[in-house]
């Protein structure tokens, strides 16, 4: 599974080498709709997001609620799926709000990036409570 985006598809390519695997786009999974702050400097949409609350929405983007319930949405898909073994091929900010929801802490003002190229492997029951911390928190948000 991959975002759809360049990048997420090049690594797959890269993982999966020459194997004759299905592929499956879930853009649910992609980066956050930074409206204004899209082709900026990172630096500038962490300043806004830091001084905005979870339901703000920066012009043209989304909200951190609105990421959130995507990205659960994607995660859903992903339990869905048939398959023993899912590979996905996703951005940082899902991976770290999955980490940290494992850990049972819901999405937090500040995150810390997930490591790049790295594999977090999560079982069916691990995905599942984690989805389901990030789903009970886009309900009842806390910032």
């Amino acid at each position: 599974m991959t975002t759809g985006f360049l990048r997420t598809t090049r690594t797959a390519d890269e993982a999966l080498a020459a194997r004759d695997v299905p592929r499956l786009e879930v853009p649910e999974l992609g980066d956050p709709g930074y409206g204004v702050y899209e082709g900026r400097p990172l630096d500038a949409y962490r300043a806004w997001a830091l001084a905005s609350s979870s339901t703000d929405r920066p012009e043209g983007g989304e909200s951190r609620i609105e990421v959130v319930t995507r990205y659960a949405a994607g995660l859903r898909i992903l339990l869905a799926r048939p398959e023993a073994t899912v590979l996905v091929v996703c951005h940082s900010l899902p991976i770290s709000y999955l980490v940290s929801a494992r850990q049972g802490i819901p999405p937090q003002r500040r995150k810390a990036q997930a490591a790049h190229a790295t594999v977090y492997g999560f079982t069916d029951e691990e995905l599942d409570r984690a989805t389901t911390i990030l789903e009970d928190w886009t309900r009842n948000a806390t910032w």
